[in-house]
C-alpha cells in the first residue's frame, strides 16, 4: 500500500460510510423509475414508448453532463462537487410538485433530467473515489459494498412509492375507461398528486444530506497520483483514445446499463402484459433488485479471494444469456422470475467493468471516469428501444434485444479488457 493510502487508511471507514449513503441515494432515485413508468403511463395516458421516456430523460442527462462534471470536479474537488450534485438533484425533485399539480408529463421529464444531471456529477466523483481508495485488485469488492447500499434503497423505493402511487390502480384503470372526460380528468389529477408528499420528503432529504456532506471530513484524494503509481507508462500517451481497453469498457457500460434498467423498469409492465394484476406486479422490480443484492454479497465474499474481476464478468454475462433465453421461452410467473434473475446476472457487471476499464489510465483517470459515466446514457437509449419493440411486437419478444448485449459483455470479459496500445 502506498504512503498516500496509508495516511488515508485510518479514515477509510468514514469515507466508505459517507459514499455508501450517496449510493443509497443513487439507488432510491434510480429505482423509483420502475414505479414511475407504469404510474405515469396511467396518470398521463401514455403508450409503452412514451412511458419509457421516464428512463430516457433521467439517463440521457449522463451523456450531456458527465464530461462537464469532470471539468467541474477539477475546479471544486470531490466533496464540493458531490454537494453541488445533491442540491441539483433536490431541485429536480422539487419540480415534481408543479408537474403533479398540473399533470404535465413534460415537467415530470424535466425534473427527471435535472435529477439525472445531479446524479451524473455524483457518479463521476464517487465511482473513481471508491475504486482508488484501496487496492485496485479489490475494487470490485468495495463497489459491491456500494451496490448493497444502492440495492437496499432499490428494494425500498419501488415498494414504498408503489404502495403510495399505485394503490387501487387496477380498479382505477377499469373505472376511467367508462368515465366522462371531465370525471376522468379529475380522477387522473388526484392520481398525479399522489407523488407530492413523497417528493417533498425526497427534496428535504437531499438538502439535508448535502449539508451533512459539506461539513463532513470526507478527504479529497488524488486519483491521478494513485493510479499513476501502477501506470507510469501513461506518460507517453497524449489522449484518452490511446486506451482501447477503456473505450471498449465504455461500450460495455453503455450496454450493461441498458439491460440493467430493462430488467428493473420493464418487469412491472411485463407482469401486467402477462395478465398479472398491477396490485401484484408493482412489487416485481423489488425482486430484480433483491437478486442484485444477492449478487453483491457474493461479490464481497468471492472477489478477489476466489474469483477475479474478469472471471466474475464472464460468469455474469453467461448467466444473463441463460436467464434471458429462459424468460423468452417460458410464460407466466416463471418468465417474470427469470427477468428478475437478470438482476443477479447484472449485479457484478458494473463492479467488474469499471475497474477493468479505468486501470492504468494514470493522469487520464478523471476524463476516463467522466466518459464511463457518460456511457450510463445507455440506460436512456436501450430501454426506449425495448419500449418501441414492445409496441410493435410484444413485451416478451422485445427481450431479444438483451441477448447481443450479453454477448458483447462476454467478449469484453474474455478479451476486450486486455487490449492495450503501446
Amino acid at each position: 500500500m502506498s504512503t498516500y493510502l496509508k495516511r488515508l487508511h485510518s479514515a477509510v471507514t468514514s469515507p466508505i460510510i459517507i459514499i455508501g449513503a450517496l449510493f443509497f441515494v443513487f439507488g432510491f432515485l434510480t429505482w423509483i423509475s420502475a414505479v414511475l413508468v407504469p404510474y405515469l403511463k396511467i396518470a398521463c395516458e401514455l403508450n409503452n414508448f412514451q412511458s419509457y421516456l421516464v428512463a430516457f430523460s433521467f439517463y440521457i442527462a449522463y451523456f450531456f453532463m458527465s464530461v462537464p462534471s469532470g471539468w467541474l470536479l477539477e475546479y471544486t474537488g470531490y466533496k464540493k462537487g458531490m454537494t453541488i450534485g445533491l442540491i441539483t438533484m433536490a431541485v429536480g425533485s422539487l419540480i415534481f410538485i408543479p408537474a403533479a399539480l398540473t399533470r404535465t408529463y413534460g415537467l415530470f421529464l424535466t425534473g427527471l433530467f435535472i435529477q439525472g444531471a445531479g446524479m451524473a456529477l455524483l457518479q463521476t466523483a464517487s465511482n473513481p473515489y471508491v475504486t482508488i481508495i484501496g487496492p485496485i485488485e479489490s475494487a470490485a469488492k468495495r463497489i459491491s459494498i456500494m451496490g448493497i447500499c444502492n440495492g437496499v434503497a432499490g428494494v425500498l423505493a419501488p415498494a414504498i412509492l408503489g404502495f403510495i402511487t399505485l394503490e387501487g390502480a387496477d380498479e382505477l384503470v377499469e373505472k376511467v375507461a367508462t368515465m366522462t372526460p371531465e370525471l376522468k380528468n379529475t380522477e387522473l389529477n388526484l392520481l398525479a398528486e399522489r407523488v407530492i408528499i413523497p417528493y417533498l420528503f425526497i427534496t428535504f432529504s437531499l438538502v439535508l444530506l448535502a449539508v451533512f456532506l459539506y461539513y463532513s471530513n470526507l478527504p479529497d484524494i488524488n486519483a491521478e497520483e494513485e493510479n499513476a503509481m501502477s501506470a507510469e507508462e501513461t506518460t507517453n500517451k497524449t489522449n484518452i483514445f490511446q486506451f482501447p481497453h477503456l473505450l471498449l469498457g465504455v461500450a460495455a457500460i453503455f450496454l450493461y446499463t441498458g439491460v440493467e434498467v430493462i430488467a428493473g423498469n420493464t418487469i412491472i409492465s411485463y407482469g401486467v402484459y402477462l395478465d398479472i394484476p398491477l396490485a401484484t406486479a408493482k412489487f416485481f422490480s423489488s425482486f430484480t433488485i433483491f437478486a442484485m443484492l444477492v449478487g453483491y454479497v457474493i461479490g464481497i465474499i468471492a472477489i478477489p479471494r476466489y474469483v477475479t474481476q474478469n472471471k466474475a464478468l464472464v460468469i455474469s454475462s453467461v448467466m444473463g444469456l441463460i436467464f434471458a433465453l429462459s424468460a423468452i421461452m417460458t410464460g407466466g410467473f416463471i418468465s417474470v422470475m427469470f427477468i428478475a434473475l437478470l438482476g443477479l446476472a447484472n449485479s457484478l457487471m458494473w463492479p467488474s467493468i469499471w475497474p477493468l476499464a479505468i486501470t492504468e489510465l494514470g493522469r487520464f483517470t478523471k476524463i476516463g471516469s467522466s466518459i464511463m459515466v457518460m456511457a450510463i446514457s445507455g440506460a436512456a437509449i436501450i430501454p426506449l428501444l425495448y419500449g418501441r419493440l414492445a409496441d410493435v411486437f410484444t413485451a416478451k419478444s422485445a427481450y431479444w434485444i438483451v441477448l447481443p448485449i450479453y454477448f458483447y459483455i462476454l467478449f469484453y470479459a474474455l478479451k476486450g479488457h486486455k487490449i492495450r496500445r503501446k
